[in-house]
């Protein structure tokens, strides 16, 4: 075996206060990372006593307590020396209305209402429909209502009420079946070029419920057809500033009624990277950081 080299770099893998150690997933490029001479090691994001200045980059990873303390996080992002992905990204992404922002420049999003606090709850009166806060994460405060359903419409305009009082902007989105069968398509790209690709089984089965840090996912590795890499790129082309600050990017996307892929989410904050679902890709994305620390 062959010695690692010399540290040259650290780096921290930022995360949240319940999981001090991070998961499973964020542990897997540590030692790529060590091989490639960056020691990284996990640090809590609000944790007054960490020195962000002593690391030549802080990576955000599982930080997914960030929605109950958004306007604490953007500003901790502000603060951070060397950031991935950068603060103003982090400000944007964050907040879900960037999907308008991306069906503005022509990417075919999921249909979308938006109601801001100071909007009138007004539902579709049929169909299944999900109702979500635009800063929200892991499905909390997040659910599927068959609005033909005088009970479910019921529970679906309490959530959008309640929401809205505590001043957040509420999303709602019709519920593409395809989820059910083929499933929804997370996109990985690292250092702005294609990583791998992992199915999502459903997560949505009613109403919205108390549901943790996060939900529970089945997930599958994948690969990214033509047209979902597509509507990928097209998503990345439009983020503000460019594409190219960033370490790394998941894109959700998911069939519509017609078959063609759609962007659910895009993800460049705090998203699950499933580097456990293809062999290489640990060492993908320590070769992204590495790059990275180049600039």
């Amino acid at each position: 075996m062959s010695a690692q080299p010399a540290a040259t770099a650290r780096i921290a893998l930022v995360t949240c206060a319940e999981l001090p150690q991070l998961d499973e997933d964020e542990i897997a490029p540590i030692a790529p990372l060590a091989e490639r001479g960056i020691t990284a090691e996990p640090a809590v994001w609000n944790d007054p006593a960490v020195d962000w200045a002593a690391y030549d980059l802080a990576v955000i990873r599982s930080t997914w307590d960030y929605i109950d303390h958004h306007d604490d996080f953007v500003a901790w992002a502000d603060r951070v020396p060397n950031l991935a992905n950068p603060a103003d990204v982090v400000r944007w992404n964050t907040d879900k209305t960037y999907l308008r922002d991306l069906a503005e420049a022509g990417v075919p999003v999921v249909p979308t209402t938006w109601l801001d606090p100071d909007s009138t709850v007004t539902l579709p009166t049929s169909g299944e429909f999900v109702v979500k806060p635009a800063i929200s994460c892991g499905s909390k405060d997040t659910g599927r209502y068959d609005l033909a359903d005088a009970a479910q419409r019921a529970l679906a305009a309490g959530l959008a009420t309640r929401l809205l009082s505590e001043g957040r902007t509420v999303m709602v989105q019709p519920y593409l079946h395809a989820v059910d069968t083929a499933g929804e398509t997370a996109v990985l790209f690292f250092g702005g070029h294609y990583s791998h690709a992992i199915r999502k089984g459903a997560l949505l089965d009613g109403p919205a419920g108390d549901v943790g840090l996060y939900k529970q996912e089945d997930i599958r590795a994948r690969e990214a057809t033509d047209s979902e890499l597509h509507v990928a790129q097209q998503a990345l082309a439009a983020v503000p500033g460019g594409a190219d600050r960033l370490l790394y990017a998941r894109v959700d996307v998911i069939p519509d009624a017609d078959g063609h892929p759609v962007l659910l989410e895009l993800e460049l904050t705090e998203p699950s990277l499933f580097l456990r679902y293809d062999e290489g890709a640990p060492e993908r994305f320590a070769d992204a950081v590495a790059a990275y620390l180049k600039r």
